[in-house]
């Protein structure tokens, strides 16, 4: 598990901080419409965890095609959250979230239309740009919210992360409800095809909402900077370091969001139903902690919630890592702890950001969410060739323990 050692007093070279003592008027409708776009575009990004089942019957695809359609999109939710984060410091949170709120409607309508493997996995790719707005709205919240609040306001924007779940409970209602049905004078199939739908209309109305809602003048604390000014933190080695702690509470986050469904109805022989619902019983604890996990921050300190999330991680994953057989009320229960421990230290590694480098809160905070998302993106395939390796079902939590 990694290591959570850090210096207890944040030593930096930044300029001073561009939020204010106590927060100004505006900051709790930023916060409110930025966590809205986020659980949405979340809910989009991660949606072919349950669609893929749907998906691989109608197109015939092998596992290995089916893992490749959720890699591509969680990829491409990790690859620019860093340029994302720089951008929204320069011309400000609400522009970007906004432009990101529309361009992920048009991909998820477009998901709807694919009429072969390769369009689907082009889509895919597209969609998974709606990741990128973790590192925006970060940057946004962070940027409207005082020091003192900040991790409760960025644990608060986090929870966004439970748009994991969204998916996972209206999903399957869906496509059993509305399978060979067709709506609007034809337009729109029924089934998997309708949830895409769904979403596209949910984020235009949302990015309608939150242009009028947030304040217009936006605060922008990288406006004017020399790019290379905002990338000088990264040189420092314990941003590397908030890195692999983010892999190790956020990169698993998300690789077991999409993995669990399947392994439940492997390991236990559920339904699909069964088996997301169980899967939000992991999702709900690792996003909805985050304020807590926020709180915690701010009152003992980054180091001391990561270290406490931490051992609650290696002591579930420990557990689930032991080659016996666990009944399904007992595994659902320790999986449901490890969400607990990963919600607490996503809030808690972020913390450490503006504490340390409060006036680089993009260019840091996009480069730990980018590692971040990257390694939600690597770990299904490790968890495959572990067990390929070992031949225990348990390999998928060996590698979490280790991790």
């Amino acid at each position: 598990m990694t290591n959570a050692r850090d210096h207890h007093t944040p030593l930096t070279t930044d300029p001073p901080a561009p939020s204010p003592t106590r927060e100004t008027p505006g900051a709790y409708r930023v916060l409110t419409m930025a966590t809205l776009g986020f659980t949405l575009m979340f809910a989009a990004w991660m949606m072919f965890g349950v669609l893929g089942i749907p998906i691989q019957e109608e197109f015939g695809l092998t596992d290995v095609q089916l893992s490749l359609i959720s890699s591509v999109a969680i990829l491409n939710g990790s690859l620019w959250r860093l340029p994302a984060g720089i951008i929204a410091d320069r011309l400000g949170g609400r522009i970007v979230m906004t432009v990101l709120l529309v361009a992920s409607a048009v991909f998820s309508y477009m998901v709807s239309l694919a009429d072969s493997y390769s369009m689907l996995l082009g889509l895919a790719f597209a969609v998974g740009l709606a990741g990128n707005s973790f590192s925006v709205g970060n940057t946004w919240v962070a940027a409207w919210f005082s020091q003192r609040r900040n991790g409760l306001a960025m644990g608060v924007f986090g929870a966004g992360n439970v748009g994991a779940s969204v998916t996972k409970f209206i999903g399957p209602v869906i496509i059993a409800a509305t399978t060979g049905s067709l709506y609007f004078g034809g337009l729109v199939e029924g089934g998997w095809r309708l949830v895409p739908v769904i979403y596209a209309v949910a984020l235009l109305v949302t990015a309608v909402l939150l242009w009028f809602i947030t304040p217009a003048q936006d605060k922008k604390p990288g406006q004017g900077r020399k790019l290379s000014e905002m990338l000088a933190p990264l040189k420092q080695g314990r941003v590397w370091r908030f890195s692999l702690y983010y892999v190790a509470v956020f990169g698993a986050y998300v690789a077991l969001s999409s993995w669990m469904p399947k392994y439940y109805i492997d390991m236990y022989g559920v339904s699909t139903s069964t088996a997301a619902l169980l899967t939000a019983l992991f999702i709900f604890p690792a996003s909805l902690m985050r304020p807590v996990g926020g709180t915690l921050s701010d009152r003992f300190g980054a180091r001391r919630a990561t270290i406490f999330a931490l051992l609650i991680m290696l002591t579930a994953s420990g557990i689930l890592a032991l080659p016996l057989t666990i009944n399904i009320v007992l595994f659902t229960i320790l999986l449901f702890t490890l969400g607990v421990g990963m919600g607490i230290g996503k809030a808690s590694v972020f913390k450490y950001i503006p504490d340390y480098f409060p006036g680089n809160v993009g260019s840091v905070g996009g480069l730990v969410g980018m590692f971040g998302g990257l390694g939600g993106a690597f770990l299904p395939p490790l968890f495959a060739g572990v067990k390929t390796a070992t031949g225990l079902d348990q390999a998928t939590f060996l590698v979490i323990f280790v991790l």
